[in-house]
């Protein structure tokens, strides 16, 4: 199970003598702190640093440990992810390291600037000289802390802890598989021996990643519930060890039963979506009264503003009509005085303005505008030369005749085109209302003709597709390919153009090229455009345009239909669209229950090219000083699993099967797990700082300021007191 954070501030710090040591184990994953002499610390926290900025003031603030995600929604932690003071199993980052001693020295109760109770701290093991003398300075100088433990390593500790409780013996190997790193220790009358230690760059964090990549390449629409503490929690409750690898993976490659009981499913938040139930009888009038009363009233809102502007083209006509009558009765002296009061410029402009408000009212009342005007006194007036003779008229004149002869079909041709166009608009509104007459008279009917004529004109345009891609196919130059040749893109009319230019081609390559000497070699134009490519291309445009219309007149009336696709198949597949069920929202944990973890034995899984913890035990025995089948017989028979990364199902019979590969046939070998592999080295040390004899391997803030860092190079801590 995940290990639980334990943050809450204690209240006894001052009952505490000073003489009482503060036990610290300082993990790569998780911060332990507390009392000597007790069995458990009193805070426990991640082992990392946090700086987000306010997303609203813009203030930095420092986050120590686990974070409480509901309070970190109102920061900014894109550019400031969690941080550690850790490089591997190594502190070098004592700015962090300090963030994280004010926080557990807060929690412990601390209330002083200073820290009056002698430290002991643990770290790795062959811990560099430069690491432990700037630790050393720091509780020093920043906390002033009395004494200090000079550092013992935290798996030490738990093989001593664990000797005591009779479960492994004097001589004997500590495997321990931390956060970042794993190391085997061997032990010789109770003291390690770090001359023949073995390390490995693989721990509990390349387990929990490795397993963090294969779901997410797995699951990458669940990529954003894939955190590291939930597939931390995953692994720490689903993994295990597989007692042969290559064997296991075999069980899963089949998929027998003994797989499907082996795989384990995480479920994630997930609701229903609700029922959507069938409206009622009386649902689906009361929509269809609703209905009809909103279309009534858009109705009436229509029919009240077209009477609106009817009546204001009425009365504007009345206007320009007593407007006309008084220019007539005006004198022509005072013509331009009376055109500035109105606010026109002409006779002319009153009066096409009148025609344009009388179209514009036959427009309104839904009557036909005549399809030629006549020519008013204004034109006239405008086009005057051109009924003229033009014996009659200037060279000057004729030139102005030209252009007025000019302006005048441009315009006429472009009233025709606009009466066309009004007359296309009423033609194809009164199209429409007959066939929602139609619809409404029998929508089933309806409905099926539209679908028939659909296909048949979708059938059409495909046709004339492959007609004008393949051919006919009569000239059977198919090739075997599946290809068209050049000849098969050709309709009748272009193959026949082809042939009349090859031939006046061949006829030209005989001799002297004449062509063009007699008149009915220029035939030949006129035979070669008799084709029918313009009509073809008209009618195709006429069926395009029919189908989109069907096409836009289906989509609205009929849900189920979907257009066929612009590739031309004949079967057009709806997108399938599926509510989310619960299935989608479960992640299956399969072969990645062993696999993770394998790294352990395997580092080359994930590309480190480093030994085992079965090799690395069978490389510390060898490093032994003295060379006694005796003492690798007693180590090999107290061989201790200890560290987070050692809690997995069937770690104890892997690692023993693995070791005795590598000794010698008959070799007593014994593997046993720690009784708490995560807490017993800050257990061990309490229980070492609890000792009568542990002010003797302390050393003081007076020695530090005397003697220097150089002593602490020659420091050599006894576990054995």
């Amino acid at each position: 199970m995940p290990f639980i954070s334990k943050i809450e501030r204690q209240t006894d710090y001052s009952q505490f003598d000073s003489t009482v040591p503060i036990v610290i184990d300082n993990g790569g994953s998780y911060f332990r702190i507390g009392w000597a002499g007790e069995d458990e610390p009193r805070v426990i926290f991640r082992n990392i640093v946090q700086r987000p900025r306010h997303k609203t003031t813009g203030e930095t603030v420092t986050v120590v440990g686990d974070h409480n995600p509901a309070l970190l929604r109102y920061f900014d932690c894109t550019r400031s992810g969690p941080r550690s003071a850790f490089d591997g199993n190594v502190v070098y980052q004592f700015e962090i390291m300090e963030y994280i001693l004010d926080f557990g020295f807060d929690r412990l109760g601390a209330d002083q600037s200073q820290i009056d109770h002698p430290v002991l701290i643990t770290e790795c093991a062959c811990n560099p000289i430069q690491s432990r003398c700037r630790m050393a300075e720091l509780l020093f100088e920043s906390y002033g802390v009395p004494s200090i433990a000079a550092f013992g390593v935290d798996a030490a500790f738990s093989y001593k802890y664990n000797q005591q409780l009779g479960i492994c013996n004097s001589d004997g190997l500590a495997i321990c598989s931390g956060f970042m790193t794993s190391h085997a220790i061997p032990f010789i009358n109770g003291e390690p021996a770090y001359e023949a230690c073995c390390r490995t760059n693989v721990g509990g964090y390349h387990v929990t990643d490795y397993l963090k990549q294969l779901l997410s390449l797995k699951y990458p629409h669940h990529i954003s519930k894939l955190t590291w503490e939930k597939v931390e929690d995953l692994k720490m409750e689903h993994c295990y060890i597989a007692p042969d690898y290559t064997s296991e993976v075999r069980i899963f490659q089949k998929g027998a039963k003994e797989a499907e009981e082996k795989t384990r499913c995480w479920q994630l938040p997930w609701t229903p979506a609700p029922a959507e139930e069938q409206p009622s009888e009386e649902e689906l009038a009361r929509k269809a009264a609703l209905k009809e009363r909103q279309g009534q009233r858009l109705r009436e809102m229509a029919e009240a503003k077209r009477s609106s502007r009817i009546n204001e083209l009425e009365n504007d006509i009345r206007g320009l009509e007593f407007l006309l009558k008084q220019l007539k009765q005006v004198e022509e002296n005072n013509v331009p005085a009376f055109l500035r009061e109105t606010g026109y410029a002409s006779k002319q402009e009153i009066e096409s303005n009148l025609a344009k408000a009388i179209q514009s009212l036959r427009k309104a009342k839904g009557e036909q505008v005549e399809t030629e005007e006549k020519m008013d006194a204004s034109m006239a007036d405008k086009y005057n030369l051109v009924n003229v003779p033009d014996d009659v008229l200037t060279p000057e004149q004729l030139k102005e005749k030209r252009k007025q002869l000019f302006l005048k079909s441009t315009t006429e041709a472009r009233q025709r085109a606009k009466q066309k166009r009004i007359e296309e608009e009423l033609e194809r509104e009164k199209q429409m209302k007959m066939e929602e007459e139609k619809r409404l008279e029998n929508p089933e009917r309806y409905l099926e003709d539209l679908r028939a004529k659909y296909r048949e004109l979708s059938e059409k345009v495909e046709q004339r597709k492959r007609l004008k891609t393949n051919g006919n196919n009569t000239n059977g130059n198919q090739n075997g390919s599946g290809g068209v040749g050049r000849g098969e893109r050709l309709n009748a009319a272009q193959r026949e153009r082809m042939r009349l230019l090859t031939t006046a081609a061949f006829d030209r390559g005989k001799g002297e090229d004449t062509f063009g000497i007699k008149d009915e070699d220029w035939q030949l134009y006129k035979l070669m455009s008799r084709d029918n490519d313009d009509e073809e291309d008209e009618k195709s445009n006429e069926d395009e345009a029919d189908l989109a219309r069907v096409s836009s007149r289906l989509r609205e009336i009929d849900p189920t239909f979907f257009p066929k696709s612009e590739s031309g198949s004949s079967t057009a597949e709806p997108p399938r669209f599926r509510p989310l069920t619960k299935e989608d929202f479960q992640l299956i944990l399969g072969v990645e229950r062993f696999r993770c973890p394998e790294v352990l034995f395997q580092p080359n899984l994930i590309g480190i090219d480093q030994s085992g913890l079965d090799e690395m035990a069978g490389v510390s025995i060898r490093r032994l000083p003295c060379k006694n089948q005796g003492l690798e017989e007693r180590i090999t028979k107290s061989i201790l699993m200890t560290g987070g990364s050692c809690q997995y199902p069937g770690m104890a019979g892997r690692l023993e099967a693995g070791i005795r590969m590598i000794r010698p046939c008959g070799t007593p070998i014994t593997v046993v797990r720690a009784s708490d592999p995560s807490l017993d080295a800050w257990r061990g040390a309490s229980v070492y700082a609890a000792a009568m004899q542990f002010p003797n391997q302390t050393f003081s803030r007076t020695d530090y300021y005397e003697k220097g860092e150089d002593w602490l190079r020659r420091y050599q801590f006894n576990y054995t007191l």
